[in-house]
């Protein structure tokens, strides 16, 4: 995955890119990120970026040339890119949508908004597509872009020590994920459930698929809807309502 990113604060982002899963794949070639300051593409000697909003409202809006300038910038290489603005009211991010940056071909880039906006000008002539990774308002769009690379990232192959693990994380399966246990087998009363120890990978899988159910079923009971169930999901959803 290659993306360029547009920030007013770059430190911000890359806080997050030096450590974990991200500082691996990006040393393993799996991710490639430019990082470019907004500022650097204003004019004059105080690199203003923001002016008042035309017809009067409160808070500022970044103006249109500095972004521009900098779309110009990255894209004289002349290839071409998957322009993403992170914005409130643009298409709720999803694993599905996850899973198609995962195997991006194309170099995106992510523009960053602040303040109130950015100029409507820069949708209608650079931006491709507008995402919002939830229905709330941030400071910025620094954390969605992040959002959006660290889950794609994690579903390259390689990306993780072990490959089962984006297979079998929440959402994957459609559902939210199984309850997890280590040891000690016993803590304070409490004991993991022994199925986890019989060595029976049928029975442990059969135990997980329900617990997700179960904990899908309490938790968000509007994901069950959305998938198609097997036989087998049928089955172990009436235990559970037997046993609630």
């Amino acid at each position: 995955m290659k993306c360029d990113i547009l920030t007013l604060f770059p430190d911000i982002v890359n806080a997050y890119l030096k450590e974990s899963i991200l500082k691996r794949a990006q040393e393993g070639k799996l991710l490639e990120v430019k990082i470019y300051n907004l500022r650097d593409f204003a004019a004059g000697r105080h690199k203003v970026l923001d002016d008042y909003p035309f017809g009067g409202g409160p808070g500022m809006v970044i103006k249109p040339e500095p972004l521009f300038k900098a779309i110009e910038h990255i894209k004289k290489d002349g290839l071409p890119r998957r322009v993403i603005l992170l914005s409130p009211q643009g298409k709720t991010f999803t694993q599905s949508m996850a899973e198609e940056f995962s195997r991006e071909k194309q170099r995106v880039v992510f523009i960053c908004g602040r303040y109130e906006g950015i100029d409507e000008r820069v949708r209608l002539r650079l931006v491709n597509e507008e995402v919002s990774i939830g229905d709330y308002v941030l400071t910025g769009g620094e954390l969605g872009a992040l959002v959006i690379i660290d889950s794609a990232v994690r579903l390259i192959p390689g990306a993780l020590g072990d490959e089962r693990s984006a297979d079998e994380e929440s959402f994957s399966w459609g559902l939210l994920d199984y309850p997890q246990y280590t040891r000690p087998r016993e803590f304070q009363g409490m004991r993991v459930p022994d199925v986890l120890i019989s060595g029976n990978h049928k029975e442990i899988w059969l135990w997980r698929r329900k617990e997700a159910l179960r904990k899908t079923i309490k938790m968000r009971p509007d994901l069950i809807k959305k998938i198609k169930l097997a036989d087998i999901d049928k089955k172990l959803i009436s235990e559970i309502e037997g046993e609630e």
